[in-house]
């Protein structure tokens, strides 16, 4: 028997010097699981984590030199003491610019916000806009800055996301790296927002790749971790909220209470997305109706976020002075329910004035300002066996925040680390896991799956329903010069009866005609302008189509249990 007397020193040096020679294509094909791309995450975390830092500076000092507030955490205190015409013309003025800056630099006058990144992550190999990325950053700035109503995550996660679309088309990476590189850029930005490091790993992985496969766990977390030091060097180590006191939670007792609690925050979070989705469609009839330019619509909407504001300040901004209040049980039960009622027309009429800006802030205070008004009646009525009302409050902000965005993991997680709170976990659970369990049945999964439905692209249902749309008719389709090509008589017959699909079509639109015409392939045509006759290019076969489809779902598959 023959025997190797290959050195193995030798065999090993060779296998050194391969690996060096080929590691940039592993760089850009299995990045995720070398150190190497871990450098990257580490970079694109640091980046990330300084441009929500500049972002949240750049509100503190817009909105100080707007409303001349010396500390924006107190703005609607401050607000209160303002001559009325100028809380109603700050709002105005800034919609006005809001709305030149996305008319300009936007292709429909929108913000981008997540529900883009989803989109990118899931259709564009992990790349957003970036033109427009950089537009919406700058006009979310502005109306968060001049009373806009809503929060500063989604624009950050959006800018975060533009970084790595950079990163991703400067090194060529291909979908699975540039996925992965989005979910690093995604969790330092929210890590950086919020001081909450496992929540922002978290929430890249649950909401945005939707899926928690295992290669994508340590660049991620690596970007997580640099993105909550920028945040700390800055800031310290310090919880967005204080809690007054640790609530006291009778388990046996009062958890039914937190299981009502959770059914409650569940139908607040569907009527706060209702009426944002009501609204944006009632704005597009207005506007259409009465040929309002689209750079005029923020101004209007900033109009009646100032008259609102002119009796109550508390819409203003982000809403973390309100929040602070409803979780240290400063408000009455009159205060709570009110305020909850108008947060939610604020946010609708800022969102539907495409004024820009995320919900997810706005849903941590309608959560408090919903469990603070549960938890002052529940405890009024059973007051021998009741906690403190605030552990309610706490409850209530996890659960409608976790309703609204489609993540229960990390937005329980969020809470815990907003809050320094970790004692009242089981309570906040069950709250979370009742409100998401009844709103996801009543809307497409969460707000921003709901957008993009709303848009036709349909990720609610998982990749069996969205990878048909990925593909083009001409890229799988036979042309008519090909061997194997489909006979031409037949393909005009076939046009003659109505059965043909453009080439610029997805396969989304082509898979239903191969039942309405019962028929092995469907031919592939050009149309042409007006009344002129459609030109044969080929022909899409059925068996071509789901091989492609197939490939597609194997492919998603690897990479999410990988």
């Amino acid at each position: 028997m023959a025997q190797n007397t290959d050195n193995p020193v030798a065999k090993q040096l060779n296998d050194v010097v391969a690996a060096c020679k080929n590691g940039w294509q592993v760089l850009k094909h299995r990045g995720p699981g070398q150190i190497q791309f871990w450098f990257i995450a580490l970079l694109i975390g640091i980046a990330a984590g300084f441009a929500a830092l500049f972002f949240r500076k750049g509100i503190i000092a817009l909105q100080s030199w707007l409303y001349g507030v010396p500390d924006v955490r107190s703005i609607h205190s401050f607000a209160e003491t303002l001559p009325w015409y100028v809380v109603l013309i700050i709002p105005v003025c800034g919609g006005l610019v809001v709305g030149l800056i996305l008319h300009w630099f936007t292709p429909d006058g929108r913000a981008r916000s997540v529900a883009d990144v989803i989109e990118g992550a899931a259709l564009k190999d992990g790349r957003v806009e970036k033109r427009a990325g950089l537009a919406s950053a700058l006009a979310s700035m502005i109306t968060l800055s001049s009373g806009g109503s809503t929060g500063r995550e989604g624009p950050v996660v959006h800018l975060a996301a533009v970084i790595s679309s950079w990163v991703s088309n400067l090194i060529r990476a291909d979908g699975i790296t540039g996925r992965d590189l989005l979910g690093c850029a995604v969790a330092a930005a929210v890590s950086a927002s919020f001081n909450a490091p496992i929540a922002g790993a978290l929430f890249a992985l649950e909401v945005v790749l939707r899926h928690f496969a295992v290669h994508a766990f340590a660049p991620i977390v690596i970007a997580s971790v640099a993105g909550t030091v920028i945040n700390r060097l800055e800031f310290g180590d310090v919880t967005e909220f204080t809690l007054a006191t640790e609530g006291a939670l009778a388990f046996y007792v009062e958890l039914p209470a937190f299981l009502i609690l959770g059914l409650v925050c569940g139908l607040v979070a569907v009527a706060l997305m209702k009426s944002i989705f009501w609204a944006d469609d009632f704005g597009d009839y207005v506007q259409a109706k009465w040929r309002i330019p689209r750079y005029i619509r923020p101004a209007i909407a900033g109009l009646g976020l100032g008259a609102l504001a002119i009796w109550f300040p508390h819409i203003i901004g982000v809403g973390y002075e309100t929040t602070s209040a409803a979780l240290t049980g400063e408000l009455m039960l009159h205060e709570a329910f009110v305020f909850t009622v108008l947060k939610v027309i604020a946010v609708a009429i800022t969102m539907a004035g495409r004024m820009g800006g995320g919900v997810f802030s706005p849903s941590l205070m309608i959560g408090a300002l919903t469990g603070l008004t549960f938890g002052l009646i529940a405890t009024g009525l059973l007051p021998d066996v009741s906690g403190s009302p605030t552990l309610y409050a706490l409850a209530g902000m996890g659960a409608v925040a976790a309703a609204v965005l489609g993540a229960p993991i990390s937005t329980t997680l969020i809470v815990f680390e907003l809050t320094g709170d970790w004692q009242t976990g089981l309570a906040v659970m069950v709250a979370v896991s009742l409100s998401t369990a009844l709103s996801s049945r009543l809307v497409d999964r969460s707000f921003f799956l709901t957008q993009l439905e709303r848009r036709n692209i349909h990720l609610a249902a998982g990749p069996q329903a969205y990878l048909l749309a990925m593909f083009r008719v001409a890229k799988v389709m036979r042309p008519k010069e090909a061997e194997n090509a489909a006979s031409e008589d037949t393909c005009w017959e076939l046009i003659q009866q109505g059965i043909y699909v453009d080439m610029n079509a997805t396969l989304e639109q082509a898979m239903p005609l191969f039942e309405k015409a019962n028929f092995p392939f469907v031919p592939v045509v050009t149309l042409g302008a007006g009344d002129a006759p459609p030109e044969l290019m080929g022909a899409l076969f059925q068996v071509d189509a789901l091989k492609a489809y197939n490939r597609a779902l194997a492919a998603t598959a690897a990479e999410e249990h990988s």
